[in-house]
């Protein structure tokens, strides 16, 4: 067994503690809770983080993968000031000139995108993309994949996490829903599919088919498990057939694993993607695009667009309600425009890309040398490490990996300079440097050591 120790950042320890007294739980977003307390930041630069106990990082983290290019780069704040001081105003709350730029760019880029709308968040993006959906099939249930995540969106929080007690047949998933306050009839109206797996997929879509309105997924589960070639094309075909919306949820893969997402690199059009994270340029953003068809059923049209309750006197047909004060925020998208003008550098995404690649290789060579079974899997700039040698297609197959001797390892790193959230995703930046990855490789060595030291004699020591 391994001993599980803490770490001591004393300032961040009083800082939870105050923040329990007037926020539940301590954080703002669950997602930033983790054991025995989080990391409170002060500063950021570059691939680095600073903490308020004045510690330093590199940061694999990145805000879950939204700061594609690190942290304060340079010409994105610069972009930020100049919107800011060249509209005198911090938003407009009417149209504006970058919601165009941004839209165009975004079709641009993504072929299977005809149309676009803006949102606050990818959990919106999903939102809005479900009632699309539902209103262009007039059908009432969503398929989605086992341990795929689309927001706390109450019909989708379901099946991300379950435990191997609960999540029922591999080929026939059990719906575990992840909260509690969904009512009955929203669990009643989401199917799990089993991801990876098209033969079964197949049967339960053609079973429910006269019902489902959409299938959704991470193209790359979880952001670092891809679907295979094979099932993402016989999943487009099926859902075609059968008059199924597909949609393809890229929030974290979306200008991470290439410029036009997953779908550029599997060659495959979704009929509705979603994005988020990197489009915001580290602000929050959404954005939902697709066919003609299916997004103009949001437009407003001049006997559509009042809104006003209790009266339907203006309204000539229903249209899917779609609004958002901040939706489309200047700074937002000024901020976005930036970062994929950046990235349009082919030099910096294939530059990251081989940097992530080779930080990668080096970890695996290193545990390799401990004779500890432990592989890297994912795609461009986001990976996770996986501690087996067993091959891994989807959710379920996590559960043989060691989660205990990653977490171990987790800790040690974060008390000696590298920050990740224990057992997340790595994602990496334009900012990391050749430097950070010889370090970062370094600090897991001097991890190792220490995690050893801590348990069992279940693996040889060099």
């Amino acid at each position: 067994m391994i001993e599980q120790r803490g770490y001591e950042k004393d300032a961040s320890r009083r800082l939870f503690q105050h923040a329990k007294k007037f926020i539940p739980g301590g954080v703002t977003a669950n997602i930033k809770h983790f054991a025995p307390y989080p990391i409170f930041m002060k500063k950021g630069y570059g691939s680095k983080l600073i903490d308020v106990d004045g510690v330093e990082y590199i940061d694999y983290s990145l805000c879950y993968g939204a700061l594609m290019t690190g942290h304060g780069h340079p010409r994105i704040k610069e972009a930020t000031l100049k919107q800011l001081d060249d509209s005198g105003t911090v938003i407009f709350g009417t149209p504006h000139e970058l919601e165009v730029k941004m839209a165009e760019k975004l079709i641009a880029l993504y072929p299977s995108m005809d149309q676009v709308r803006f949102t606050n968040s990818g959990t919106e993006a999903v939102l809005l993309a479900i009632r699309l959906a539902v209103a262009y099939t007039n059908k009432p249930k969503i398929g989605k994949f086992e341990g795929h995540y689309h927001g706390g969106l109450n019909q989708l929080l379901v099946s991300i996490n379950p435990t191997q007690r609960d999540a029922g047949r591999p080929d026939q998933p059990e719906a575990v829903f992840e909260s509690d306050g969904i009512v009955q009839s929203e669990r009643e109206n989401t199917i799990v599919l089993p991801f990876n797996d098209l033969e079964a997929t197949e049967k339960l879509l053609r079973k429910h088919q006269d019902e489902l309105a959409a299938v959704i997924l991470e193209p790359v589960q979880g952001g670092f498990i891809p679907a295979e070639p094979q099932f993402i094309h016989g999943l487009r075909d099926l859902t075609n057939e059968l008059g199924i919306v597909l949609i393809f949820d890229e929030v974290k893969t979306g200008f991470r694993v290439a410029l036009g997402g997953a779908q550029s690199v599997y060659d495959v059009d979704p009929d509705i993607t979603t994005l988020g994270k990197v489009l915001g340029g580290g602000f929050p953003i959404g954005a939902v695009g697709g066919h003609e068809e299916i997004m103009m059923q949001s437009a407003a049209t001049a006997k559509s667009d009042v809104f006003s309750v209790g009266s339907d006197s203006h309204k000539t047909k229903n249209i899917v309600f779609h609004s958002g004060t901040y939706n489309g925020h200047p700074l937002v998208l000024a901020a976005g425009l930036e970062t994929i003008r950046l990235l349009e550098d082919e030099n910096e995404l294939k530059s990251t890309f081989e940097k992530t690649m080779l930080l990668r290789k080096e970890l695996e060579k290193l545990y390799e040398t401990y004779h500890i079974k432990m592989q890297t899997i994912g795609m461009g700039s986001i990976f996770n490490l996986v501690f087996t040698d067993q091959t891994i297609r989807h959710y379920r197959d996590m559960w043989q990996a060691d989660t205990s001797f990653r977490q171990a390892i987790d800790i040690e790193l974060l008390k000696l300079g590298i920050y990740l959230k224990p057992l997340n995703r790595y994602s990496t930046s334009t900012a990391h440097t050749v430097e950070d990855i010889e370090k970062t490789v370094s600090l897991h060595e001097r991890a190792i050591h220490r995690v050893l030291q801590q348990s069992e004699p279940l693996y040889a020591v060099k």
